[in-house]
This record gives C-alpha cells, structure tokens and sequence, in this order.
C-alpha cells in the first residue's frame, strides 16, 4: 500500500523529538491538527544566522503523517527562513508518492511548517 520511502520514513523516523528552548537561538513550536483525521503534528524549529540550525518533530497520525513530517524535517535543515515555504505536493514528492485517501498527511506537514514560519 505505501512506497518504500514511506515505510522508511515511519519505521526510521528522522529528527523525532523536542527541541528544549535555549539561548543559541530562536526556536519556534507549531502544533496542527486535521480534524477530519485526527492526526496531530508538532514541529519545533530552531534558526541561528537566518537559517534552521535544528528542527523536530512530534506527531500522533497514520503511516503518511509519521513519514511526511520526517520528511519535512530533512527538507528545512539548513535552510534559510526565507526558504521555508513548503508546498504540501513537495512534500508528497519527497515521499515520493502517496495514496489519493493520505494526501492529507503531506498538507499536514505544511501546515506545520507555515505556522512555525509564522512565529519565526
């Protein structure tokens, strides 16, 4: 049912966790919900110099959420803030591909990283 770079994602997630509020720099939480699924992810970006020097996330979701924040996670890290603007369909590519019923994974993905960016 799911590619092989999704499993991937969900089994091995990357960059799971919490990123603790320090001096080193600005970091910014964001949680989003769906509320038709209810999945729920978080996503903690930490910016040093105008880039994210750190980001984690945290997510309660099906397989597609587990594997899109992942992804999203690797996609920021070292990016400039004012490259941050995420499309849920990169997203989806990076997966590269999901099924027509859990698209809704890769929006929440970017959702997540729109209001992180908001708070940034």
């Amino acid at each position: 049912m799911y590619n092989p770079t999704v499993l991937d994602h969900f089994q091995n997630p990357r960059n799971v966790g919490e990123l603790p509020d320090d001096d080193d720099g600005a970091t910014a939480v964001a949680e989003v919900s769906n509320p038709v699924c209810g999945d729920i992810l978080k996503l903690w970006v930490k910016v040093q110099e105008g880039k994210v020097a750190e980001v984690s996330f945290k997510v309660s979701g099906c397989v597609p959420s587990v594997a899109c924040g992942s992804a999203l996670t690797e996609m920021i890290k070292g990016r400039a803030v004012s490259k941050l603007k995420i499309a849920a369909d990169e997203i989806e590519e990076r997966v590269q591909g999901l099924p027509a019923a859990s698209r809704h994974a890769a929006q929440l993905a970017a959702d997540a990283c729109r209001a992180v960016l908001e708070k940034l």
